[in-house]
C-alpha cells in the first residue's frame, strides 16, 4: 500500500474541486465542478430563497459534485491502488435529515445565511454571553449553528419534527459512503453551543435546550477513519469498495492543512468570495470578537475570522461595469494608493468578524465625478485589505508567526499586494493553489498510516512582501476606515431594515 494513491475531494460554496495524489504529495490528476453564472440552472448553485438565506440542495450540489469528481479521479487512477479517501466542505451548516440520511430541507449555510437574529438574541439571553464564552469559546452569530436549529423548530416544525440526523456537507458525504453517523470535533466546535471547547465533546445539556430530541452524531478527528466504502457507494461513485474514509472537516480548516499551517502562530488568509483567517493556536483563548475552536489535529486548537464578503464584491463589481477581471486589474494597478481620495467598508452582505454585525452595508467614500472604475475597483480590493488588518489586530497581541495566502484571489499578484501593504506583513503564496481538496488527501494519508511532512507537500513559491512607503500611506487610510462603521452604523441600520 506504500504507492497507493490518495483522493481528496472538497465541496466549496461557488464549486468543488478534487485531486489525485501520490503518497509523496504530487498531485497526479485534478478535478472540479465549477459555478457556471451563464447558465439558467448552474451545476454548482447557491440558493438565496429569502434576505437573509442562503442554501445548497445536499442531493442536487454535494452529492452531484461528489460522483462527478470521484468518478473523474477514478478514471485518472488508471487502475493503480488507492490507500484512502477524505472529504471536506463549507460550514458550519445545518443539514437536517431523516433516520436513513435523506434531506429534509436544503442545507442552511454558515454565517453568510442570516436567518436566526431573533434566536441568537434569545439563547445569549438564556445561556448568558460570558458563559457561552467560556464553554463554547464564541459567541453567538450568524455562524452558529444552534440558533439555526431553534429557527428550524420554530419555522418549520414539520421538518424538525422528522428529523434523525443532523449532518454538515462532509459529514453528509461520509454517511453517503460509509453509512457512518459522525461529526469531526472542528466541525461540532462550530455548533455553538453545543459542543464544550475544553472538553471536547458535545455539551449536551445545552444541546438539550438548543435542539431537543435531536440525536447528536458521535465525534471523531479528522485524521482518523471512520468506515469504509460500502457497496452501494461503490457502485455510485466508482470508487473502490471496502476503501478507508476519514471524518472529513470543514474546508477552510482542510485548506490551512493543505498549506502547512499547523504550528501555533502559523495564519492563513483565504482569498475568496469571502475572506477567511485561521491561525492555529497552542491553547484556547476565547475572544468575544472572534471563533475559536477545535482545530484539525487531535488535541489542537484554531482562532478564525471571516469576512462575510470579498471576492464577491469584485464579482458584483465586474458585473456592473462588464469586461474582464483582467482588465479591472490592470486599470485598478494604474491607480494611486487610496484610488486619490477613496475608502470603502466591505460590509456588502453584514459583517461577521470582528464586527458580528448582520446589518452592517457598504459604503463607498469619497466619490467624485473623476473617478473611474480603476480607482473604485483598488477601493474595493483595499477596503477588503482594511477588513483583514483589522481581523489580525483583532487576534492574539503576539502575532503570526507566518502568513499564508491561499485562494483564487491570489492570482495577479494586486490584491496579495495590497494585503501586504495595508498590513504591513509579508505573505506566503505556495506552489500548488488547488486549496482544501489537497489538504483532504493529506488527512487521508495521515489516517491510513503515512506520516507526511504537511510543509514539504505544497512549500511556499513566492512571498510577497509590503511596500513601506505604501504601508505608510495606507495607515491613515486605515485610521478613517475604522471610524467610517461607527460615523454610519445607525443609518446601515435603518436600510437594512427598508431592505427586509
Amino acid at each position: 500500500m506504500a504507492d497507493s494513491l490518495l483522493v481528496g475531494i472538497d465541496i466549496g460554496t461557488a464549486s468543488s474541486k478534487g485531486v489525485l495524489v501520490s503518497p509523496s504529495g504530487e498531485v497526479l490528476a485534478r478535478a472540479s465542478r465549477p459555478c457556471l453564472p451563464q447558465e439558467p440552472r448552474p451545476p454548482h448553485r447557491t440558493s438565496y430563497p429569502h434576505p437573509g438565506w442562503v442554501e445548497h440542495d445536499a442531493e442536487s450540489v454535494w452529492w452531484a459534485d461528489f460522483l462527478a469528481l470521484s468518478r473523474e479521479l477514478v478514471a485518472a487512477a488508471d487502475g493503480r491502488s488507492l490507500a484512502g479517501l477524505a472529504v471536506s466542505g463549507i460550514g458550519p451548516v445545518l443539514l437536517p435529515a431523516d433516520a436513513d440520511g435523506r434531506p429534509l430541507r436544503p442545507a442552511i449555510l454558515y454565517g453568510v445565511d442570516t436567518r436566526a437574529t431573533r434566536e441568537i438574541d434569545e439563547l445569549t439571553e438564556e445561556l448568558g454571553a460570558d458563559a457561552i464564552l467560556a464553554r463554547a469559546g464564541t459567541p453567538l452569530s450568524s455562524q452558529a449553528v444552534g440558533p439555526k436549529w431553534r429557527w428550524l423548530a420554530r419555522h418549520e416544525p414539520e421538518v424538525y419534527e422528522k428529523t434523525r440526523l443532523f449532518l454538515m456537507a462532509s459529514s453528509y458525504l461520509v454517511h453517503k459512503l460509509t453509512g457512518e453517523y459522525v461529526l469531526d470535533h472542528h466541525s461540532a466546535s462550530q455548533c455553538d453551543p453545543m459542543y464544550d471547547l475544553r472538553a471536547a465533546g458535545w455539551a449536551y445539556d445545552w444541546a438539550a435546550r438548543v435542539a431537543p430530541g435531536i440525536e447528536l452524531p458521535r465525534l471523531a478527528w479528522p485524521t482518523e477513519v471512520v468506515g469504509t466504502v460500502t457497496g452501494t457507494a461503490a457502485a455510485e461513485t466508482g470508487l473502490p469498495a471496502g476503501l478507508p474514509v476519514t471524518a472529513g472537516t470543514v474546508d477552510a480548516w482542510a485548506e490551512a492543512t493543505s498549506v502547512g499551517v499547523t504550528e501555533p502562530g502559523d495564519t492563513m488568509v483565504m482569498y475568496g468570495s469571502t475572506m477567511f483567517l485561521i491561525q492555529v493556536l497552542a491553547e484556547p483563548a476565547p475572544h468575544p470578537a472572534l471563533w475559536t475552536t477545535r482545530g484539525v489535529w487531535p488535541g489542537s486548537y484554531s482562532m478564525a475570522a471571516g469576512m462575510a464578503t470579498s471576492g464577491l464584491i469584485t464579482d458584483w463589481l465586474r458585473g456592473l461595469v462588464g469586461g474582464e477581471f483582467a482588465d479591472l486589474v490592470a486599470e485598478a494597478a494604474k491607480a494611486p494608493v487610496g484610488g486619490n481620495g477613496l475608502l470603502l467598508l466591505p460590509y456588502f452582505a453584514g459583517e461577521r468578524t470582528p464586527l458580528f454585525d448582520p446589518d452592517a452595508r457598504g459604503v463607498l467614500a469619497g466619490l467624485t465625478t473623476r473617478h473611474g472604475v480603476g480607482e473604485i475597483y483598488r477601493a474595493t480590493l483595499e477596503g477588503i485589505a482594511y477588513g483583514v488588518r483589522h481581523n489580525l489586530e483583532t487576534m492574539p497581541s503576539d502575532g503570526a508567526r507566518r502568513l499564508v495566502a491561499v485562494g483564487g484571489g491570489t492570482q495577479g499578484g494586486l490584491w496579495t499586494q495590497i494585503v501586504s501593504d495595508v498590513t504591513g506583513q509579508e505573505q506566503l503564496v505556495p506552489t500548488e493553489t488547488i486549496g482544501a481538496a489537497l489538504g483532504d488527501a493529506l488527512l487521508a494519508a495521515v489516517a491510513t498510516g503515512s506520516r507526511p511532512d504537511a510543509a514539504a507537500w505544497n512549500p511556499p513559491s513566492t512571498t510577497v512582501r509590503p511596500t513601506p512607503s505604501a504601508t505608510d500611506e495606507y495607515a491613515h487610510y486605515y485610521h478613517h476606515y475604522r471610524n467610517l462603521y461607527p460615523a454610519t452604523a445607525d443609518i446601515a441600520h435603518f436600510l437594512a431594515s427598508r431592505q427586509r
